[in-house]
């Protein structure tokens, strides 16, 4: 039997997901990457129940968990490390049927490469989307070493996706939030701490550890785009934040200046008309860039990665295949994408007032016991996968056992 090709253009976390799913499917799939290697940004990624929930779909969410350190209880902060609201890894597992993870992203690439047979992902292959084809025709992918047609192609190509560009060159992208991104790695210090993220004026700070002894921590500040430090980002860190709680400064003395990243933080405001056009869909930044607030930037590419793969099925129209994708994905990822802005809108007040009004109605809420807090992440964080999803269906029994587990990680931007 005849293989139907796809071509996913871009190998981050969404487009190898996707490259999995259809593989699974019986897909002859070819990724293109345009870097030389794929090396994955140095830093930690946080996966709620529902990324996890379709990583069981194509059967890697067994091994997520393996490699992950689990969600512990924490919180939110303040600067002078006055908590403003605990959380509870039992009341957020029994109330999404799950727990939190966070593990590294190289080891998140490498999981999902490993699904994939040799060969499927080419480095160091620019590609241009020439023609988006229809039912009656092929889609086109160019690249330097000639074009190549194909059944199907994804733009997972990113927040600045040429793809996009192409297939809907009138609308107006991705624009500036205000905010800039740190992210670093390193060791655990020697005194414990919970896991949490503490909220100031105009700036927010996170720490969670990662089950290899070592600390993922990210910041983020109000900043003018394209704004960087007048000597080294280790330094500018120091100057927002060395004067913060307990891990903060001893965190921070451990930063190589060198292995910061920082990164200006971009998302789509305006959401697509569609997520498709003739045989090319988006997934991941590619379609619905967001803040990372809630920390479901890369959560919602997996979802987009297993609907994709479950409607284009054999024997599937391309027309009918997509469409039905864009009506599944495209309310649900504009509302988070919404949501996220008013997160971020929220976390980084910087008017003394509003920080006080803020934190006052943080502290109020959590008294009402964690299920107020957590309420924020409802329709997101139990989201399942359709219920005829190719691949190994999710074991329940492997998701709502969170509880019985040690936990030592929440889910961060």
């Amino acid at each position: 039997m005849e293989q139907h090709r796809a071509v996913v253009v871009g190998a981050g976390i969404g487009g190898l997901a996707a490259a999995v799913a259809l593989h699974q499917r019986g897909w002859n799939v070819t990724v293109l990457e345009r870097a030389a290697a794929l090396t994955p940004v140095g830093a930690g990624i946080g996966l709620a129940p529902n990324s996890q929930r379709a990583l069981d779909v194509i059967g890697l969410g067994d091994r997520v968990r393996e490699l992950s350190a689990w969600q512990g209880d924490g919180g939110m902060r303040a600067p002078d490390g006055r908590w403003l609201a605990r959380t509870s890894a039992k009341a957020a597992a029994a109330r999404f049927g799950g727990p939190l993870v966070l593990l590294h992203r190289a080891a998140l690439v490498d999981l999902l490469l490993s699904a994939l047979p040799e060969g499927v992902v080419r480095t160091g292959a620019a590609a241009f989307l020439a023609d988006p084809g229809d039912d009656g025709r092929a889609a086109v992918v160019r690249t330097p070493d000639g074009d190549i047609e194909a059944e199907l192609v994804l733009g997972a190509d990113g927040i600045h996706s040429t793809v996009r560009r192409t297939l809907f060159p009138d609308h107006a992208g991705p624009e500036h939030s205000g905010f800039t991104t740190w992210r670093v790695v390193v060791p655990a210090p020697e005194r414990p701490f919970p896991p949490h993220e503490t909220w100031g004026p105009g700036r927010l700070w996170g720490t969670q550890p990662l089950k290899d002894g070592r600390v993922y921590a990210y910041a983020m500040a109000a900043a003018p785009e394209g704004a960087r430090a007048p000597d080294d980002e280790k330094a500018e860190l120091l100057r927002l934040f060395g004067d913060w709680h307990h891990p903060v400064p001893g965190i921070l003395a451990a930063v190589d200046p060198d292995g910061v990243l920082r990164h200006d933080v971009h998302h789509m405001p305006a959401p697509l008309p569609a997520f498709h056009r003739g045989r090319v869909a988006l997934l991941g930044d590619a379609a619905h860039a967001m803040e990372p607030t809630l920390g479901q930037g890369g959560n919602q590419a997996f979802e987009d990665a297993i609907v994709l793969a479950h409607h284009a099925g054999p024997g599937v129209r391309p027309s009918r295949a997509l469409a039905a994708y864009t009506a599944d994905r495209l309310p649900r990822t504009t509302a988070i994408v919404r949501k996220a802005a008013r997160t971020g809108r929220l976390a980084l007040l910087s008017a003394p007032p509003a920080v006080a009004l803020r934190n006052g109605l943080i502290a109020a809420v959590s008294r009402f016991g964690p299920g107020l807090v957590l309420r924020g992440f409802d329709g997101i964080a139990d989201w399942r996968p359709p219920s005829a999803a190719v691949g190994r269906r999710p074991r329940a029994s492997k998701l709502t056992s969170a509880n019985d587990r040690s936990p030592s990680a929440r889910e961060t931007p």
